[in-house]
């Protein structure tokens, strides 16, 4: 949006949450247990994941001789796949932000709290263009996935299913955002980040 955080309340947005990011994870957690498109979305993928993943596990094993024991190897090495892409899932969120017309991004973390965001200082995001921001990391990332199982053999297939659940399980907190902005959609909602006192506002207005 072309408009600076001080001019919200003149344009008739008035202040509903600020959220310190340290406390991303409870606010999250409210969400996506909230009842709204994007957070029973968030819960049918997953579901639909595990339940393939289980399914190709005894695929290989049945067809393909590939032992349960050895078909878990390899899922273990999804996980860790998955984490090593949070880098690039982050990074995408700021190509994603650049892309709505954010020019200040950067990136925060907590190890402790295992959280990692991209933030866009004091740039103010519409629904819309948050909801690209938020969804362009799973997009992308599934993607590249669907097509490495398409060429992958019965051993990697295992691990590229093992990454895609891990990899969509971390995007809770997109999901929880976008399921914030319906629950609220009757409201108009905006949003900006404040880095230097690491808080993000939403305003929103009828």
């Amino acid at each position: 949006m072309k408009i600076k955080p001080e001019e919200l309340e003149q344009q008739g947005y008035l202040l509903m949450d600020n959220l310190g990011h340290r406390d991303i994870i409870p606010f999250v957690k409210k969400y996506i247990k909230t009842k709204t498109f994007y957070s029973v979305l968030y819960k049918l993928i997953n579901v639909i994941a595990a339940f393939l993943l289980g399914i190709w596990l005894w695929k290989c094993d049945y067809y393909n001789n590939v032992s349960i024991g050895k078909g878990l190897n390899y899922l273990s090495y999804g996980i860790f796949m998955a984490l090593a892409l949070i880098p690039l899932h982050e990074f995408i969120h700021v190509l994603a932000y650049k892309s709505q017309g954010a020019t200040k991004t950067s990136y925060d973390a907590n190890l402790k709290k295992f959280y990692f965001m991209a933030i866009a200082d004091q740039f103010v995001a519409n629904k819309k263009e948050f909801t690209i921001v938020a969804l362009a990391p799973f997009t992308v990332i599934s993607a590249a996935l669907l097509i490495m199982f398409i060429f992958s053999g019965p051993l990697f297939s295992i691990t590229i299913l093992s990454t895609f659940l891990t990899h969509t399980a971390c995007c809770s907190g997109d999901f929880g955002l976008l399921s914030y902005f319906e629950v609220h959609r009757d409201k108009m909602i905006v949003t900006y980040d404040d880095k230097s006192n690491g808080i993000s506002y939403f305003y929103g207005k009828e």
